[in-house]
């Protein structure tokens, strides 16, 4: 069983455990959930290797946890979580990804209505059932139904980073075998899309049938839909549909390109190559029969008069015009962040200590953190008042006094109240090296008071970043209504940073609104909004999700050493 698979059951567990009220034991089971997907090696072999005493390495895994762990791993199933299941039957995992419905309210509707998943929920809604019950309403009730809706909107696709591991593990499996002598992903997750339908891989070999098998015989692989020596389609257990496709070598650079896309930058490709007389498709690029270019994609831009477009540009948004002038901008690369400024710990709803986050961030490679728990607005995360805030400043000079290697910035996640005051005092703020803001509540305020509401909090002196800006989460709550041409107005007049936040399920920013930014000369910060030491590597998605806003290094903040970091922030 996958780390996803583990860390799901995990976390449903958690979800079952609210439903009945049960206080700290959800937070435990979903810390462990966290911990569990983000691991880098499988728990089996860790559990291989040393059995529970191996697993209880594992953040937040106690003996009873890692007993549980071992039996899936022995098993295939757990009884607890089981018996879970059969005492409230409800699909916990697709009614709470509903904007709205959380655990508690999942409960009241199986038991005064029967609703047991989406599709029950959608009929009671649609009934008018539910702004009957207590504290629902029917306020509640389209909330509900407006939330069925932006779901289905995202069938069928997944968030790039819930796919992007194990992409990359079948692409790897495939290098390593000896019949393969190229393979490379392509599609819309080489082009780092937020949120991708299906996987593309293309491989070079002379032996493909035997690539073809052992692709099939995966042990992740629910159903082959056509297997040939030339492309094979498959479905995932995860749902997803992946194709391998084995193409010749002096074709690969064509197919690549091709199959990266998107089809209007391939579209307009074709055009430029027909008005110099030539054709260009997944075979290469010809003059008449002959085959001018197509081993490798530099050769294919080269020969059509382009300098190299990184595959995140490949949206025919401008990119092939600035390539065509020699201004293409020079992205900010994968590893030059040298710095993580929004990072939670076990002060807060973290699963790991401010030490722990540090080491690990150092082991990374990076150079700096900001510890940015949450403030007291957030209640349900144990956040900081000014007293508890002095004391974690505390803590945190202790540690910097021994802590080799890296440097932990004292800061925080301050909610930004509904009238756009911060819920923690200037006289606490002031002492902080980091300020971020966000909005936490009141999501459905109107265009204006939501803006009105942001840009007074950007205006406080002490407010450095906005933190993820739109407040979206990704195919389960829209953005709050704001206008994000004001924002970054407001963002160069303060001299207030955007943030970029890497966590897969947000990504936020968005793309365009990143390259909006730029434009404005907006700076920009990329940060993982790791709740877990193993969520700081997210990282790489929010640098992925800068260069599709066409961001250079210069526009980022943390891609500079901790002295010059600081000078660009609103109180230096």
């Amino acid at each position: 069983m996958r780390n996803t698979e583990l860390a799901q059951i995990f976390r449903e567990i958690a979800l079952y455990l609210e439903m009945q009220g049960i206080q700290f034991k959800p937070r435990a089971y979903e810390k462990v959930a966290y911990a569990l997907e983000a691991l880098e090696e499988p728990v089996a072999e860790l559990y291989k290797r040393g059995g529970i005493k191996e697993l209880r390495n594992i953040p937040g895994v106690g003996q009873a946890i890692a007993e549980k762990i071992e039996e899936i791993i022995q098993t295939g199933k757990l009884k607890y979580y089981e018996e879970l299941k059969k005492e409230t039957p409800v699909d916990v995992r697709g009614l709470t990804a509903i904007e709205g419905v959380g655990a508690k309210s999942v409960k009241v509707l199986y038991e005064t209505l029967g609703v047991k998943e989406v599709s029950d929920l959608e009929q009671a809604a649609r009934a008018g059932k539910i702004r009957g019950l207590p504290h629902f309403g029917e306020k509640m009730e389209q909330k509900i139904l407006k939330g069925i809706e932006f779901l289905k909107q995202g069938s069928g696709r997944f968030p790039l980073g819930s796919v992007f591991p194990l992409i990359l593990e079948i692409e790897g499996r495939l290098r390593s075998l000896p019949e393969v002598e190229a393979v490379a992903v392509a599609g819309s997750v080489r082009r780092r899309k937020e949120t991708v339908g299906d996987a593309d891989l293309l491989a070079i070999s002379s032996k493909p049938g035997s690539i073809m098998d052992y692709f099939t015989s995966m042990p992740e692989v629910t159903h082959v839909y056509g297997k040939g020596m030339t492309k094979t389609m498959v479905k995932l257990k995860n749902g997803m549909d992946v194709d391998l496709r084995v193409v010749p070598g002096e074709s690969f650079g064509a197919a690549l390109s091709y199959f990266t896309g998107s089809k209007d930058h391939n579209v307009a490709l074709r055009r430029i190559a027909q008005e110099k007389g030539l054709k260009l498709n997944e075979y290469g690029l010809f003059r008449g029969e002959r085959r001018i270019a197509g081993e490798t994609e530099e050769e294919i831009y080269r020969a059509l008069g382009l300098l190299y477009i990184p595959p995140e540009l490949r949206e025919n948004q401008g990119e092939i015009e600035a390539a065509k002038k020699g201004e293409l901008p020079d992205l900010v690369e994968y590893g030059e962040l040298r710095g993580d400024l929004q990072i939670q710990t076990t002060w807060t709803d973290g699963a790991n200590s401010i030490e722990e986050m540090a080491e690990e961030a150092r082991r990374l490679g990076l150079e700096y953190i900001a510890i940015t728990d949450h403030t007291k607005s957030l209640a349900m995360t144990g956040g900081s008042d000014e007293k508890k805030l002095l004391k974690q400043m505390e803590a945190i000079d202790k540690i910097n006094r021994t802590l080799k290697g890296i440097r932990i910035l004292k800061g925080a996640e301050v909610n930004i109240n509904k009238d756009g005051t911060l819920d923690i005092k200037d006289e606490a703020l002031k002492k902080l090296d980091v300020v971020g803001v966000a909005v936490h509540s009141h999501f459905n305020l109107s265009r204006k008071e939501m803006t009105e509401r942001i840009i007074r909090a950007m205006r406080n002196p002490h407010a450095d970043i906005l933190f993820h800006p739109t407040g979206r989460v990704i195919q389960k709550r829209e953005p709050y209504d704001v206008d994000m041409d004001a924002i970054i107005k407001t963002a160069k007049e303060t001299g207030t940073v955007l943030e970029v936040d890497a966590y897969p399920d947000r990504l936020d920013l968005k793309d365009e609104h990143i390259r909006k930014a730029v434009e404005a000369g907006v700076k920009l910060v990329i940060d993982s909004d790791a709740h877990s030491v193993n969520h700081i590597r997210f990282l790489e998605f929010g640098v992925a999700q800068a260069r599709r806003g066409w961001a250079k290094k210069s526009d980022v903040l943390n891609t500079r050493p901790l002295r010059e970091f600081l000078k660009g922030l609103k109180d230096n």
